[in-house]
This record gives C-alpha cells, sequence and structure tokens, in this order.
C-alpha cells in the first residue's frame, strides 16, 4: 500500500482540501515489519509532518539515549529525504531528539529507530506502544555541487564571520 503525502486523513478532510491537487506528489512506500506497527498519520489537514509512533513499551533512562521502534520501513523517493522531528508536547515534558533532526535517506531500506533522551523530572520516561513520539517530514533535496575556492571568492556579506548569536538576542 503507497504512503501518499497527499492522501486522506481518513476522516474524509484531505490535506489537499481547499489548494489544488499535485499529481506528481512524492509517493513514500512504508512496509510494516511487525502487525502491531502504525502506519504514519496526519495531526491535522496543513500539518507538515507525519506523526511515527512507537512500537513496543521503551523505558528512557535519564540523561540516556534510546532507540525507539517503529516497524516500518521506508521507501523515499530520490531527491527527497525525511527528517525525522521531535513533537513538541513531548520535549516540554523532557523528551527530546538529542539530533535535533533526523535523517533518512533516500537509499535507506532498515527500520525507522527514534533516537529519544529523556531529560525531564524523574529517572525516566516509559514510551508506551502506540504513542507518537516524532514526525515525519519529507523535503526535496536540491541538487547542489561544492567548488573549492579561496577565502576571498565567497564575497562579503554585512554578517561576515559572526557567528553563535552574532545578530542579537531578539
Amino acid at each position: 500500500m503507497a504512503f501518499h503525502p497527499t492522501g486522506s486523513l481518513g476522516n474524509g478532510q484531505g490535506p489537499d482540501v481547499g489548494r489544488e491537487h499535485v499529481d506528481t506528489a512524492p509517493v513514500v512506500k512504508v512496509a510494516k515489519t511487525d502487525p502491531n506497527a502504525k502506519m504514519p498519520t496526519k495531526g491535522s489537514a496543513h500539518a507538515a509532518g507525519w506523526d511515527l509512533y512507537c512500537l513496543e513499551e521503551t523505558i528512557v533512562s535519564f540523561r540516556s539515549s534510546v532507540k525507539l521502534r517503529t516497524g516500518l520501513r521506508v521507501a523515499i523517493p530520490e531527491g527527497f529525504e525525511g527528517q525525522v522531528r521531535a513533537r513538541s508536547s513531548l520535549g516540554s515534558k523532557g523528551l527530546i531528539l538529542p539530533h535535533s533532526i533526523g535523517t533518512i535517506d533516500a537509499d535507506y531500506r532498515g527500520e525507522l529507530f527514534v533516537l529519544m533522551t529523556w531529560i525531564g523530572e524523574g529517572d525516566s520516561y516509559k514510551v508506551k506502544p502506540g504513542e507518537r513520539i516524532a514526525q515525519l517530514v519529507i523535503a526535496p533535496i536540491p541538487d547542489v555541487r561544492f567548488t573549492e575556492v579561496g577565502v576571498g571568492e565567497l564575497g562579503d556579506t554585512e554578517r561576515g564571520e559572526g557567528g553563535f548569536g552574532s545578530t542579537g538576542r531578539f
């Protein structure tokens, strides 16, 4: 069964309601590796990401990182990547993605895992089966090239070498 980024939400309110349907939308193929795995879902018609679900109960101990199983494998089309992003509701409790955003390359065919770290109150966080643990955003990858040049050939900008907060706090 194909996983279509502009497909139905299952409630008669497809995400393409109110905007023109694009026939060339990428199709992400999804295979369950476990019968209890849940297909990704969208929380609303205009949500950017598709929710990923935890396959099995997992304890994430304080300040440790654990790979949570989804029970899914995907085939992302060439020219695209999958971005695994945190859910703000879990982040506000202290369950975070330690690497901020995880990348799923178009040629990866293994099971999707979500790396989570517990920094909240208490010794651990129990992730329950079927709990939404992350969001998957499918994004285009531009075809780029890198070419080596001298520092003077980079060009000047107003910002220059300023980094790590150099543009101000507010």
